[in-house]
């Protein structure tokens, strides 16, 4: 199964923090899952990292090249996962979660996330 994971499980998994839920940890590290990063992730890192946010401290050149050394597969950002975007319900105001939806759904991916808010997308989010 492919799961693309939003930027929040991303940063946990890599430091292996105890806010992962016993699902998400399982998920994870099943043989079976192919873990899959968005550049939108990147993006978010990016920018909020040039802010001084704390949860997002690492640079984001650092951070995706340890996610490509630990096997996970990169999803680009084409216009058509933009464009998608479009035809969400106004559930969600982060811009970034939102394009996260609008890439697993165009790309027929399940998407984790801890954000009860984005859940509320239903199929192909998993609240984990």
């Amino acid at each position: 199964m492919r799961y693309l994971l939003d930027t929040h499980l991303l940063i946990w998994a890599s430091g292996d923090v105890p806010r992962l839920s016993r699902t998400a940890r399982s998920l994870l590290g099943d043989p079976e899952s192919t873990l899959v990063f968005s550049a939108v992730s990147i993006w978010e890192i990016a920018i909020k990292s040039a802010k001084g946010r704390p949860s997002f401290h690492i640079p984001a050149a650092v951070f995706r090249r340890g996610l490509i050394e630990s096997g996970y597969i990169e999803l680009d950002l084409p216009s058509t996962h933009a464009a998608a975007v479009g035809e969400l319900p106004a559930i969600h105001g982060d811009t970034f979660d939102r394009m996260l939806v609008a890439q697993a759904r165009v790309e027929g991916i399940t998407l984790l996330t801890s954000d009860k808010r984005v859940a509320e997308y239903g199929a192909p989010v998993l609240l984990v």
